[in-house]
């Protein structure tokens, strides 16, 4: 077992648009355990959207990253040493490793490592699917959308972990399910793969507000019942246009606005005409929902009727750039680091 831990550290916080440079590779000698510590080989790492809001200096719904210390991330991994009597060497475990080879967790505190089974489902995918981004789709479809059988469900970034995990569950749920998502290749994978009844492009549109819409009004003809929002923008101004009475939003994310750029709405009477429900939400914020979450999410994954897919970048100093990757959409579903 190697004694030196690679980490990733937040150098300085992007003035807009984040680069290479607000990032650093450094190597740290492993500490010795003390008694009740646990220590993780981590073996993939997450990347996800809502990091790019905790680099800023600025008020956010969580704490801004530190600078010069470890970047925040979910990992899964292995025990490799242990001085805790509740986990042995080989327990398959997922946390918050941040981005490092290694973690080093006072596994006393309760819930900052848990146990996961992989028979079933593999250990990536703890990470996705049956990890933080599904149960932010349950979420936000079964608790704040809660579509009906035959309503209309449409869903931004829909290629990506979150929006493929909303799409699927309307579908169990007996809903439409049309995604947006950037490129040819992605609106074929979420049709094909993913089983969404459509999927329109917003590349195609250039930014047009206008022919969105109207590509929106003939995918869903009887109008939109529940939108889950990951992106803001020009893109909720075209779905607003065609949302239906009663019809409700979960506001999950809005990408297009991370780098400080203003995001004004078109037109938010709709909101008042339509009388629409829009409600942001933290899934962090809502831990009892979890175990029913992850209890649906892992038996679709395991009955292969949830699937996933993942862009996997290779070694811990590949994280920077597969993040500024996600950021503009590069990846293909959950994005991820194969750390060994």
């Amino acid at each position: 077992m190697s004694t030196i831990n690679r980490q990733i550290l937040l150098a300085s916080r992007p003035q807009g648009e984040p680069t290479a440079d607000n990032f650093q590779l450094v190597e740290r000698p492993l500490p010795e355990l003390a008694e009740g510590q646990v220590l993780v080989r981590n073996h993939y790492l997450s990347l996800d959207p809502y990091m790019r809001g905790r680099m800023n200096e600025g008020k956010s719904y969580a704490q801004p990253q530190p600078l010069g210390e470890v970047m925040i991330g979910g990992t899964v991994g292995e025990v490799v040493a242990s001085r805790n009597a509740h986990f042995q060497v080989g327990d398959k475990v997922v946390g918050m490793g941040g981005w490092q080879d290694y973690q080093l967790v006072d596994a006393s505190q309760r819930g900052v490592l848990q146990k996961v089974d992989t028979t079933h489902v593999p250990l990536s995918a703890y990470l996705g699917a049956v990890g933080m981004p599904g149960v932010t789709g349950w979420y936000g479809l079964v608790k704040i959308i809660n579509p009906q059988p035959g309503e209309t469900v449409v869903v931004s970034a829909a290629s990506g972990a979150v929006g493929g995990a909303v799409g699927q569950l309307a579908k169990v749920r007996g809903a439409r399910a049309v995604g947006i998502a950037g490129g040819a290749d992605k609106c074929r994978y979420v049709v094909e793969e993913l089983g969404f009844d459509a999927c329109i492009d917003y590349k195609a549109h250039n930014g047009d507000t206008r022919s969105l819409a109207k590509a929106l009004k003939d995918a869903c003809p009887d109008g939109i019942d529940g939108y889950f929002e990951n992106v803001g923008g020009w893109i909720m101004d075209a779905v607003m246009l065609r949302m239906n009475a009663f019809s409700r939003i979960a506001l999950c994310g809005m990408i297009a606005g991370y780098d400080g750029a203003p995001l004004p709405m078109a037109n938010p009477a709709l909101m008042l005409i339509n009388r629409m429900k829009i409600e942001g939400f933290i899934v962090s914020e809502h831990m009892e929902v979890w175990p029913d979450a992850l209890k649906e999410l892992g038996t679709l994954v395991g009955t292969g009727k949830l699937r996933p897919r993942e862009t996997i970048a290779q070694g811990i100093a590949a994280a920077p750039e597969a993040f500024l990757g996600l950021l503009k959409g590069k990846n293909f579903g959950k994005q991820l680091v194969k750390l060994i």
